[in-house]
């Protein structure tokens, strides 16, 4: 017996905030924190453990520098999260054409 598509969803991405982060990132190919953090409404600490849990799994790069003297956060996708955010689009494409129209 195959096993049920949902079974190849990432649990890393199969979650709202990181779904978002990887959504933006896809298309900007970076965004700064504060953008991500505008554009998800999340609070620095929610953001923070969510980008940390992409760049654990090498989703995403995270890159902190200064500039004039301002903390500036700038997120990059990597290769492999731009491959397996294609993966899972691909699987949740999968289930909603099993999906039986009315």
């Amino acid at each position: 017996m195959q096993e049920h598509i949902t079974i190849k969803l990432s649990k890393v991405l199969h979650q709202k905030a990181r779904l978002g982060i990887m959504s933006i990132l896809i298309v900007a190919r970076e965004a700064e924190f504060t953008h991500l953090k505008k554009q998800l409404n999340l609070t620095d600490g929610n953001l923070n453990t969510h980008l940390y849990a992409l760049e654990r799994e090498k989703y995403i790069m995270i890159q902190k520098k200064f500039v004039k003297r301002k903390p500036k956060t700038i997120c990059r996708l990597t290769e492999k999260g731009r491959k397996n955010f294609s993966e899972y689009i691909d699987n949740l494409e999968q289930i909603i054409q099993g999906v039986p129209k009315k």
